[in-house]
């Protein structure tokens, strides 16, 4: 089966954690790049981070291979070191023996990479990544429209 190659650039921002938050992501399919964002009055870094990747991806129209980049280790060590499978195992308690936070969000990136191929790539934040940077732009831009 044919997969279309979509790549994504994620990232999300707090001021305060929790606080007004915001969050940013790009994606890309051939020539085409499109840039959504949005944001939260009292949330936290790491749900705006969750929400990033879940808004670009349920954009996606139908399964694709994804390319997913983000700055954010809780994002992609959840899929790149076996978490997120373990919480569902232990009921979502974590290795701290306590109940993981944002189920409700994992719960949605869980059942969207069983649609998608998706590969979890980690950037390095506020570096030389020109999208990550973008992202980032996105994501505080909500936050000041928030705050006011």
């Amino acid at each position: 089966m044919f997969l279309r190659k979509v790549t994504i650039y994620t990232d999300g921002a707090c001021s305060g954690n929790p606080g007004p938050g915001g969050w940013g992501a790009i994606l890309m399919y051939q020539d085409v790049k499109k840039e959504i964002s949005g944001g939260e009055k009292d949330t936290t870094n790491n749900k705006m981070e969750l929400l990033a990747a879940i808004s670009a991806l349920n954009l996606l129209k139908e399964p694709c291979e994804v390319e997913l980049y983000s700055d954010s280790a809780y994002l992609i060590n959840c899929f790149q070191n076996g978490w997120l499978e373990s919480w569902k195992k232990k009921n979502w308690v974590n290795s701290k023996r306590e109940k993981v936070k944002n189920i409700d969000l994992w719960i949605q990136l869980d059942e969207l990479s069983k649609k998608h191929s998706i590969h979890w790539i980690k950037v390095k934040g506020h570096a030389d990544n020109v999208y990550n940077n973008r992202c980032d732009e996105l994501a505080r831009m909500e936050v000041a429209a928030i705050s006011g």
